[in-house]
């Protein structure tokens, strides 16, 4: 029968929300029977409003004997909406509308599952009352009890109530409550006497806390960060948000260091309709180190135009170089020598891309000399151009405009104009495994009014003009084809590939050391490199270029499932001429062509992979470059990590991380990142990790290099993670992700 009657439980909510705000999902994967509560109702869940949703009670038995009560009996089952509640026996009096079930209630809904003892309520008075609780959440492990729970209208109660995401016979932490109210109209709850414990021993009492019941962004203080190191001493920073507006939002973190002093941090962020951004600082008076004051400002947005244009900007400022050796808390900030700075207007549409914008470098690192960061663009206008005239004709335009700047301390400054314009006709034929595409571009560069202030020649050569101009042809041929055939490798059946690829490039020579270097640099020799039309990044050279390139790639596909196991590359360019062109610091270039480049992709199995990367020069016969990298993972949750990287003149080092089961719960966490050609460690961490179903601790002891010339620190870092609550301590889960490949995976 259908009554509109009884309101179904809406405390059960409420005690859901009370000590859980936020449902979002956790890794349990360490529970091996996380379930509390088995799943009541295994039917879909309904999606209608449950406000508009009339109640449906079903019983074996129903007593109409007594004119003003009605009594179900046998498996009563309510329900409306996704609530659904059964008991053995619900009477219902109608005079002053109250109800009293007998028998143990079971209730469950997209949110929670829980059982009573029992439930009673007044409709009059809108009141519910339930003896002897016992909840889970359906999204996650939150769980717990409460003695007794009362709820009036919008207003909940609940007396000695308790929270954990750990099972009930596994209570590795545990908060709980004398009292808690909940206002589900206002969205809030309070406890008093409120306690939590780790393994049944106190850790944190609070007379009294004010909590949110659902998951909006409200103020309030944040899980604190604890550490300590030798480059700043005890350190601790505790974050207090302010939620200002539903788009507006500022989080104010003061971070005390025993070494040098109390440093603010701020965080502002906003979000508009068609915006959205955030400036963030750090400022620390006085520091107790240098005795000066040290701050950083970090400001970055983005706005989008209509669909096709945006504006983005990304401005960086610190106090000086050696702030992110004092307060990074990673390798690759403290490393940082150069801190960029860009913003401008952005577009893209169907065949074309355009900017403007400007873009600046802080020096960020002390050895760094006065002079020595890259030129400005003061403003930098790009722009390209592509048209399909038909399936085997195309045309377009690359173009760009800068105005570069520097200000040296001995002089006014120097820089100049350059206008950078590179038309190009391309004829990509294809076929279902093949393709041949010549490709002829015309580069045209034209400078203008260069300034070289210190009169040191690296804008305008002695005698030279100050508006000098570059013009030259381009010409490549780009091919090659896929051959395929069934194979067979230790009973299982393969799909192997053979890639030829041949790449031609023809660039007349043209004398340009009448040409300043604004931003032209060598690009990093590889596999790309051997397909590229310009050796040299930036418009300031263009390589002369007589050359071909020979390449031959194999793939191994398992046919069941696709998986790409085998990838072997091997290239070669040939020099018909020898290149002319380099810029002041790079060395000469062989004669007969360039260093071959092989590379290797193997996946051995699902757990183990292998890379290969070498780089062998045939004139010296020597080694240019050469790398090598494994991973091994295991099904208990191990993990091995080995690299070693070689550039010729330029480094040698070794890279080792793991994550080594020890036994059940306990993980031995380690990285060593050396140098070989220095003969010093890199960076090397070592720790231990314990994370049982619903809490895991990190102990961290970890040394690394912060300084440009080579001085090391050594922190140690604890962070104790709840699940479903929190973390207190160093946020060393970010740490390690970034430390250990394939760590979080």
């Amino acid at each position: 029968m259908s009554r509109p009657v009884l309101r179904l439980l809406p405390l059960c909510f409420a005690i859901s929300q009370a000590v859980y705000a936020q449902e979002a999902e956790q890794n349990w994967n360490y529970c091996v029977n996380p379930q509390t509560l088995p799943v009541f109702n295994t039917d879909p869940v309904s999606t209608e409003n449950r406000e508009l949703t009339a109640t449906d009670i079903q019983a074996d038995n129903m007593n109409l004997e007594k004119e003003k009560v009605t009594v179900f009996e046998g498996n009563v089952l309510l329900q409306r909406s996704d609530q659904w509640m059964n008991t053995d026996k619900l009477t219902y009096t109608h005079d002053n509308e109250q109800f009293v079930t007998e028998g143990p209630v079971r209730y469950q809904d997209r949110s929670v599952r829980l059982t009573a003892k029992q439930a009673s309520g007044d409709q009059k008075k809108d009141t519910m009352s339930l003896q002897g609780v016992q909840y889970q959440f359906s999204n996650n492990l939150g769980n717990g009890t409460a003695q007794e729970a009362t709820m009036k209208a919008e207003t909940g109660e609940l007396e000695d109530a308790t929270y954990s995401t750990c099972p009930p016979g596994q209570r590795q932490w545990e908060f709980s409550a004398n009292h808690i109210s909940v206002d589900q109209k206002a969205a809030r709850g309070s406890a008093t006497n409120a306690t939590l414990r780790l393994g049944g021993v106190p850790v944190l009492w609070l007379p009294y806390i004010s909590f949110p019941t659902d998951d909006k962004r409200r103020s309030g203080i944040l899980s604190p960060t604890v550490g300590n190191d030798q480059r700043n001493g005890f350190d601790i920073q505790v974050p207090i948000y302010w939620n200002i507006a539903p788009n507006y939002d500022a989080t104010f973190t003061p971070r005390w260091m025993s070494e040098r002093g109390l440093m603010l941090g701020t965080e502002f962020r906003y979000l508009t309709g068609r915006s959205n951004g955030s400036l963030e600082t750090t400022w620390l008076p006085n520091d107790d180190q240098t005795g000066r004051d040290r701050g950083l400002i970090q400001f970055n947005h983005f706005t989008a135009i209509n669909s096709n244009w945006y504006t983005s900007a990304n401005l960086n400022q610190v106090s000086d170089r050696q702030y992110f050796s004092d307060f990074g808390q990673s390798l690759n900030s403290t490393s940082l020598s150069l801190l960029a700075s860009q913003a401008g207007i952005y577009g893209r549409g169907r065949n074309w891309s355009a900017s403007f914008g400007f873009e600046y470098w802080q020096i960020a690192n002390p050895l760094l000399p006065d002079g020595n960061a890259p030129f400005r663009r003061l403003p930098r206008l790009q722009a390209s151009w592509m048209k399909p005239l038909s399936n085997w004709f195309e045309f377009g335009i690359d173009a760009e405009a800068v105005r570069y700047t520097r200000d040296d301390v001995n002089s006014s400054g120097d820089g100049g104009s350059r206008i950078d314009i590179q038309p190009f006709v391309r004829l990509p034929f294809t076929g279902a495994s093949w393709y041949v595409t010549p490709e002829i571009a015309w580069r045209f560069t034209q400078y203008d009014s260069l300034h070289d202030a210190d009169n040191d020649s690296s804008l305008i050569a002695p005698g030279g003009d100050s508006s000098p101009q570059r013009s030259l042809p381009i010409v490549s041929l780009d091919a090659g084809m896929v051959f395929e055939r069934d194979t067979q490798w230790n009973d299982k059946k393969y799909l192997q590939t053979f890639e030829p690829r041949f790449f031609y490039l023809y660039v007349p020579y043209r004398d340009q050391t009448n040409l300043p270097l604004f931003n032209s640099r060598d690009l990093t020799f590889d596999w790309p490199a051997l397909f590229r039309t310009n050796r040299f990044g930036g418009a300031d050279r263009q390589s002369d270029a007589n050359q071909a390139t020979v390449a031959l790639t194999t793939r191994f596909y398992e046919q069941d499932t696709g998986v790409e196991r085998l990838s072997a590359s091997l290239g070669r360019i040939t020099y018909f001429d020898s290149p002319k062109v380099t810029l002041p610091s790079s060395p000469a270039l062989p004669n007969s062509g360039s260093a071959w480049v092989a590379q290797v992709d193997w996946t051995l199995s699902d757990n183990w992979n292998i890379g290969l990367t070498h780089q062998w020069d045939p004139d010296s016969s020597e080694t240019q470059l050469s790398g090598v990298r494994t991973q091994v993972r295991w099904d208990n949750g191990g993990l091995f990590n080995a690299a070693y990287r070689y550039r010729k003149n330029s480094l040698e080092q070794t890279d080792m991380s793991f994550r080594v089961p020890v036994r059940k719960d306990w993980n031995l966490i380690g990285r060593w990142n050396y140098s070989i050609q220095d003969g010093k460690s890199l960076e090397s961490l070592l720790g231990i990790e314990w994370k049982s179903c619903c809490v895991a601790l990190r102990v961290l002891g970890r040394d690394y290099i912060r300084t440009f010339d080579g001085k090391s620190n050594f922190g140690l870092y604890v962070e104790l993670e709840l699940n479903g609550l929190g973390s207190f301590g160093r946020d060393t889960e970010a740490l390690l992700d970034n430390a250990i490949l394939g760590y979080s995976q």
